[in-house]
């Protein structure tokens, strides 16, 4: 037998080392183990044998022979978002368990650069896109359609491929509602007092903004289109936004929904301007899960989004014949105050 301790394995050689046929151990190493039946105790020894031997697929080799590449891509809005970097984690988990490489990008929230990134990655020959939360999703539905790329929208939906998304009104029904009722805890609410920061002209805010207003005519009888205040998803213009509120008003409002993270953050820099003191008494809502805003001096409701439903579901509609245009929706979950959750990271292995 040929010495393998000074070179990286091939399939044959693992062939020969677990005793089993090369194409078991293709099986093994592409992920379709399980189809064929091959027994988990054979599986787990390749596994091993491959990872002590430094086993490595050569995707292009594999691509000329089937076709594929192996290479799913995730395209993201932006990378610095606690949301998207989770939806990022899940994707990348779920696209190794099946025996593939996942590649994943950025286009900054600009239609024509999401474009030009996904011409990129079908030159490398991926063979399936997730297109999360993108400007233009029909735009680059068009782009893969030409290509004959298999694609699924994911956090924003689109009209010319299947989307699952978040059930963003439902989402911001539970969110608005958990605000009022804490803060009627300490007395009566006026619809005065309470308002909406963030959000701008996409489906996600236009969904959360219906949600917020229908539960707020409900439980406080009004909704003044002033209590509405768009800055769209930008840290810098919630907080300027904040900003001319507190200097028109002397206060902040009593009670706030605030549509994202990012604009979160725009919260946060107002605040840090400020004596902490001044807002003791506010009571906050944020459409967006980070375990640190759980743990702030004043109140924090929030939603958290299933990324990982959305991407196991979006597997299942690309793995299936390709459906109708239609938007599936995944309820999220309201996460009371001081309440921090397990997430992605936590199936991460600690090396030491």
């Amino acid at each position: 037998m040929a010495d393998i301790s000074k070179k990286k394995a091939t399939i044959y050689d693992l062939s020969i080392l677990s005793g089993a046929s090369a194409s078991t151990v293709s099986a093994v190493l592409n992920g379709s183990w399980r189809k064929r039946r091959i027994k988990e105790a054979t599986a787990q020894l390749i596994q091993n044998l491959a990872n002590e031997h430094g086993y490595t697929a050569n995707l292009q080799a594999r691509g000329l022979r089937s076709s594929r590449s192996g290479l799913v891509g995730l395209l993201l809005p932006v990378h610095d978002n606690r949301y998207f970097s989770s939806m990022a984690q899940s994707f990348e988990a779920q696209v190794r368990s099946r025996g593939q490489c996942p590649l994943v990008v950025s286009a900054c929230r600009d239609p024509d650069e999401e474009c030009q990134v996904v011409e990129t990655l079908i030159s490398y020959s991926i063979d399936e896109l997730f297109i999360a939360g993108a400007t233009d999703p029909d735009g680059v539905h068009k782009v893969c359609e030409k290509a004959g790329l298999k694609h699924v929208n994911i956090d924003l939906p689109g009209t010319l491929a299947p989307s699952i998304i978040s059930d963003n009104y439902e989402g911001a029904r539970m969110l608005t509602q958990a605000i009022i009722q804490r803060a009627q805890e300490d007395g009566p609410l006026s619809p005065d007092d309470l308002y909406l920061f963030g959000g701008r002209n996409d489906h996600a805010s236009h969904e959360r903004i219906r949600g917020f207003r229908d539960v707020k005519r409900a439980l406080l009888g009004a909704d003044p289109d002033v209590c509405i205040q768009p800055t769209g998803y930008s840290p810098a213009m919630t907080a300027r936004a904040f900003e001319a509120f507190y200097e028109g008003h002397g206060k902040l409002p009593r009670t706030f929904f605030v549509n994202s993270s990012i604009n979160l953050e725009g919260l946060m820099r107002f605040l840090a301007l400020h004596p902490h003191e001044t807002f003791a008494d506010i009571i906050v809502g944020c459409y967006d899960y980070d375990p640190f805003g759980s743990f702030l001096p004043f109140p924090v409701f929030m939603i958290r989004q299933d990324s990982e439903a959305m991407i196991t579901q979006g597997f299942a509609i690309l793995d299936a014949d390709r459906g109708p245009p239609i938007t599936h929706l995944v309820r999220p979950t309201l996460v009371p105050p001081r309440t921090a959750l397990t997430g992605p990271l936590d199936a991460l292995k600690d090396i030491e």
